[in-house]
C-alpha cells in the first residue's frame, strides 16, 4: 500500500528529473493524460505549474523543442543547461521534483549528414543537461512519391533509428522515455492505422520501445485567432482514428500511447469531456502559457508589452495578414530578443504570472484527470526497485 506521506517525502526530496518512461509505465492503463508543458518565459510559470501539481499529488512533464531551445538559444533564449537549471530551481522553491525533462521535437527535416550531425550534437547537450525523455521527429521525411507504407516510411525509420541508437549508446542503462513521430503535426492528412502500426512495429523489431507516438490527427501547433484577436477553438482532432491506433497497439501487446500535440486551441471543457484519456497519455500545452504571460505583461508592464508587440509586427508582418494573426503566430520569437527584460519585470508582475499559472494548471489537471498520478508513479518505482536508478 502506498502512503501519501511517503509519496510527498519522495518527491519533496531534491533529485534528478523523473525518467519519462517511469511516468508512462506508472499510469499505463489509467484514464489520465499527463500534461507536457512548454514554459517559454519566466520561472514563475514553471513554479505555478509545480505548485498546482504538488497540491494535486501529480507528476508533470516540462519540455522544449529543438527550435525553441538549442546550444545557440533557439527562439526562446534557452540552452539545454539553462532550461534544466530553470526547472530545477523552480522545483527546489516549490519542493516538488515529480517532473520529467523532455527534449521535444529533435527534428530532422532533410536527413543530410550535416543536419544529422547537428541533431546528435544537440541531443548530446540534452543528455549532459540531465534530460529524461527524448522525442525523435523524422516525420518530415515521409516520402509521398512512394505508394507503399514501407516505402513512404523508409527514411523516417532509417534516420530515426540512427538517433534512437545514438541515445542508447550515450545513455546506456540509465532510464529515459522515448517519443517518436510518424505524422507531421499540422498536415491535413491523418496518420493511417497502417502507418502508425508499421512505424511502431518496425521500431519494436529493432529493440526500440516507444512510450509515446505523435501522429497527424487534426491538431496544429499554436493557435488561430479571429480579426479581433480572440482564439478560434480547435475542434478538429480525430478522436476515432486516435483510439483505433491505440487499440491496435494494445492487441499487439505494445505499451505505446499517443502524445497529443497542439492542445492550446482546444477548449479545456472539450479536453475533459471528449479526449480519450489513457489512449492519449501525454498532452502538449505550450502556446497557452506564452499567451498567459503576454496578457499579464499587457496590463502590468505596458511599456515592455508594447515594445515586444511592435518588434514582432515590424519583423514578421506580411501583406494581407492582419496584426492579430501576425502576433499570434510570431510572438514566440520575441522571447529571445527580450529575454533579459522579461527576466527583470516587477516582483508584482511575477506574482501575477505565478498565481495565474497555478489557476490555469488546476483547470488542466482537472480536465486531463491528472490528480494522484504522483502516487501511481511512486508505486511503480518502489515495486520495481527503481528509486536509486536516477
Amino acid at each position: 500500500m502506498v502512503l501519501e506521506q511517503d509519496v510527498i517525502e519522495f518527491f519533496e526530496t531534491p533529485r534528478s528529473p523523473l525518467p519519462m518512461n517511469f511516468i508512462a509505465n506508472g499510469v499505463l492503463g489509467v484514464e489520465t493524460i499527463i500534461a507536457a508543458i512548454n514554459p517559454r518565459a519566466t520561472e514563475e510559470v514553471v513554479r505555478g505549474i509545480l505548485r498546482a501539481a504538488k497540491q494535486a499529488n501529480s507528476v508533470v512533464i516540462f519540455e522544449l523543442a529543438l527550435s525553441e531551445m538549442s546550444l545557440s538559444g533557439g527562439y526562446t533564449g534557452y540552452t539545454p543547461n539553462k532550461f534544466a537549471d530553470r526547472c530545477q530551481s523552480a522545483a527546489a522553491k516549490e519542493k516538488w521534483f515529480a517532473y520529467a525533462l523532455h527534449a521535444d521535437h529533435l527534428t530532422v527535416k532533410k536527413g543530410t549528414e550535416e543536419e544529422m550531425s547537428n541533431v546528435m550534437k544537440e541531443t548530446k547537450a540534452r543528455i549532459d543537461a540531465g534530460f529524461s525523455g527524448y522525442a525523435i521527429d523524422t516525420s518530415f521525411l515521409f516520402n509521398r512519391n512512394e505508394s507503399t507504407v514501407s516505402g513512404q516510411l523508409q527514411d523516417i525509420l532509417s534516420k530515426g533509428l540512427v538517433l534512437f541508437d545514438f541515445l542508447k549508446e550515450k545513455l546506456g542503462d540509465k532510464p529515459y522515455g522515448l517519443e517518436g513521430e510518424v505524422g507531421e503535426i499540422g498536415i491535413t492528412e491523418f496518420t493511417s492505422l497502417e502507418e502508425a502500426t508499421y512505424y511502431v512495429q518496425s521500431l519494436e523489431k529493432s529493440g526500440v520501445k516507444l512510450d509515446y507516438l505523435a501522429i497527424a490527427n487534426g491538431s496544429t501547433h499554436g493557435v488561430s485567432v479571429d480579426v479581433n484577436g480572440k482564439v478560434v477553438p480547435q475542434l478538429g482532432i480525430n478522436v476515432q482514428r486516435t483510439v483505433e491506433i491505440v487499440d491496435e497497439f494494445k492487441k499487439l501487446g505494445y505499451h505505446t500511447r499517443i502524445a497529443q500535440h497542439g492542445i492550446t486551441g482546444t477548449p479545456v471543457n472539450v479536453i475533459g469531456s471528449t479526449f480519450p484519456h489513457g489512449n492519449i497519455a501525454k498532452g502538449n500545452i505550450g502556446t497557452h502559457w506564452q499567451r498567459l504571460v503576454y496578457k499579464i505583461l499587457e496590463v502590468d508592464e505596458p511599456e515592455l508589452y508594447t515594445k515586444m508587440r511592435k518588434w514582432v509586427l515590424e519583423t514578421y508582418s506580411k501583406q494581407d495578414v492582419d496584426e492579430h494573426t501576425t502576433f499570434a503566430k510570431s510572438s514566440k520569437y520575441a522571447w529571445k530578443e527580450f529575454f533579459d527584460e522579461v527576466e527583470n519585470i516587477k516582483p508584482s508582475t511575477k506574482e501575477s504570472i505565478f498565481n495565474q499559472a497555478v489557476s490555469d494548471m488546476n483547470e488542466f489537471i482537472e480536465a486531463l484527470k491528472m490528480k494522484g498520478t504522483a502516487s501511481l508513479c511512486y508505486k511503480y518505482i518502489i515495486e520495481n526497485n527503481l528509486s536509486n536508478t536516477y
